[in-house]
């Protein structure tokens, strides 16, 4: 049997194999590494999940559990065995695990229970990069080895703790502790090995390489910072447009990096502050061009994604995103290097051709016309991970740069201005646009219910809602929008986070509502807005604004929820 076709084998088995899982528990079966498993909140990644009993005993821990199976209908099985909202399940496979990946979360335990034998050798050093690349710094990944022969046509191949710990010291990890077993279900031609091992808690190559370009690597002029701020920005806030490679890295829409550059400059433009020794009122950056000026009029809430551009507007900033776009290939993409290197750290790839029109939504494909970069693994994963201790040192860096150029020119600009001048301008709180959607919707008499109580909504009694708190997550997406009873959100949720289990009880309404008010509604026409904004903002995989439908919408919510919960710590609500 070819290596994959394993994973058939196992759908066509389900009932049988889910019932023999299930036979066991995940004391009799792990009891060896108990004390190793990390305390309730932390967060767990089960590969090859099968029935999800491991999963399961993790959520009833209290963990946040990704739980991944590649054999679809086992995956199914999984779900209907354990259908709690704390296991995001995940269809995916070893060795790419490119939909986890894409997630953009790191984890403090990675599970392998049962499921190395079937990686082939060729492909277990790229399955073992690709694990580590997941785990939290001081995290750890157990693995259970099973040796003995199988009675079907299951593909295997050898394994052994020796290639375990030699792939574990090429990454280095540390082992903490190697068990031997005998099979739980009585087969005495099986017999188990289990390796644990950790990540020291320095374990990511991103951040020394981050820290040189900061701190040490030479400048002259703002260019390498900006670029740098905009991609933990990305990493930040539109992870769904990065797209994971076969070497751990990602692709993001090149004129993405470019709409981000624009609302990065617009301000320190308009405020005559210098971004170059050279630099005399904006002139002398590539980009600072007619079309870039004739965008003063526009806020930098209104360069978003979604955002939709007619006539004379989509002319100029079509042509100030290309300027931005060759402004960033030529200058702080090609000039950001390895230590000692001539090598770029950030690749660019331009597309001849950007999507030329006289209207255009600033969305994934639009963005995309204009080519991509690549930003290497470990430098992502640190972004995504250490955003809030990469940005102010970036910020503290380039205050530091703009102070030297202003004292060239006999300025004082005191460090508060300055900073002010670098505030990255969130999506207001702005509610207005759902609320007058919500409130036509009742007075034509359509049933509108609070998401979080069922309970039908009138003028009276009607809130707006952001489903993550805006002051933990600035965003005003219309997906992150929900018709509430005011009593509910005013008086009880306010800015805590939703319970995964509230969010899944909630989950119908929510359908129902997108439904409601953009999907089905063609009168306001938001549809477009409603997806694509989804698209950038969540954890969605490959899908594009087409494709996407709002139970994948609600899937990405759940798992960025679970994000915001491990890496924010926010108080939890619950219905």
């Amino acid at each position: 049997m070819e290596p994959y076709s394993t994973i058939k084998h196992y759908s066509e088995r389900v009932e049988e194999l889910a019932a023999t899982y299930e036979s066991v528990t995940f004391e009799q079966v792990h009891g060896q590494v108990l004390d190793l498993i990390p305390p309730a909140g932390s967060s767990v990644l089960d590969v090859g999940a099968g029935s999800g009993r491991d999963a399961a005993w993790f959520s009833r821990m209290g963990c946040e559990v990704t739980a991944v199976e590649p054999a679809g209908k086992m995956l199914e099985k999984a779900r209907q065995l354990h259908p709690t909202p704390q296991i995001n399940w995940l269809p995916d496979k070893l060795p790419g695990l490119e939909a986890t990946i894409n997630l953009g979360q790191s984890f403090d335990l990675i599970l392998l229970s049962a499921v190395w034998m079937h990686i082939p050798a060729r492909d277990r050093p790229r399955a073992f990069r690709k694990l580590v690349s997941l785990l939290r710094a001081g995290g750890k990944i157990i693995i259970s080895l099973r040796h003995g022969s199988f009675d079907d046509a299951r593909y295997v191949e050898p394994v052994s703790v020796d290639e375990l710990e030699k792939l574990a010291r090429q990454h280095g990890l540390a082992v903490l502790r190697i068990c031997r077993s005998q099979d739980r279900l009585q087969r005495s031609e099986v017999n188990w090995e289990t390796v644990c091992l950790q990540l020291p808690d320095d374990g990511t190559e991103g951040l020394p390489l981050l820290r040189h370009i900061i701190l040490n690597d030479s400048k002259s002029s703002t260019y390498k910072l900006a670029l740098l701020r905009i991609l933990v920005r990305i990493a930040d806030s539109a992870i769904g447009m990065a797209k994971p490679t076969a070497d751990d890295g990602v692709t993001i829409p090149l004129g993405l990096v470019a709409l981000y550059w624009i609302r990065t400059y617009k301000t320190l433009v308009e405020a005559d502050i210098p971004q170059m020794p050279a630099n005399i009122s904006g002139k002398g950056l590539s980009f600072v061009r007619e079309p870039f000026l004739n965008l003063r009029h526009l806020s930098p809430y209104d360069l978003r994604v979604g955002a939709a551009f007619t006539g004379q507007d989509a002319a100029w900033l079509r042509q100030a995103l290309l300027d931005a776009r060759n402004t960033i290939h030529k200058m702080p993409a090609f000039y950001i290097t390895y230590p000692n290197s001539s090598v770029p750290v950030f690749k660019t790839t331009l597309c001849s051709r950007p999507a030329s029109a006289s209207s255009f939504v600033l969305n994934e494909q639009f963005l995309a016309s204009f080519g991509e970069m690549y930003v290497p693994g470990p430098i992502w994963m640190a972004m995504s991970r250490f955003a809030s201790w990469i940005e102010p040192s970036l910020l503290s860096e380039w205050i530091r740069l703009m102070q030297q150029y202003c004292e060239v020119r006999g300025r004082e600009v005191g460090y508060d201005s300055l900073m002010q001048a670098l505030v990255w301008l969130d999506p207001e709180r702005d509610t207005t646009l759902v609320r007058s959607i919500t409130q036509k919707l009742i007075a034509a008499e359509t049933p509108i219910f609070c998401v979080w109580s069922g309970k039908r909504l009138k003028m009276s009694s009607l809130d707006v809602d952001h489903c993550f708190p805006f002051s933990a997550w600035p965003c005003s997406d219309l997906w992150n929008l929900m018709p509430t009873d005011c009593v509910v959100n005013q008086r009880s949720k306010g800015n805590k986070l939703v319970t995964a289990k509230t969010l899944s009880e909630a989950r119908d309404r929510m359908l129902s509502w997108w439904h409601t008010a953009y999907i089905d509604n063609k009168d306001i026409g938001l549809g477009g807005r409603f997806a694509s904004e989804a698209v950038a903002a969540l954890p969605l995989g490959e899908f594009n604004d087409a494709l996407v439908l709002p139970a994948h919408i609600f899937e990405g919510i759940g798992i960025k929820r679970a994000a915001l919960k491990r890496n924010l710590q926010l108080p939890d609500w619950e219905i």
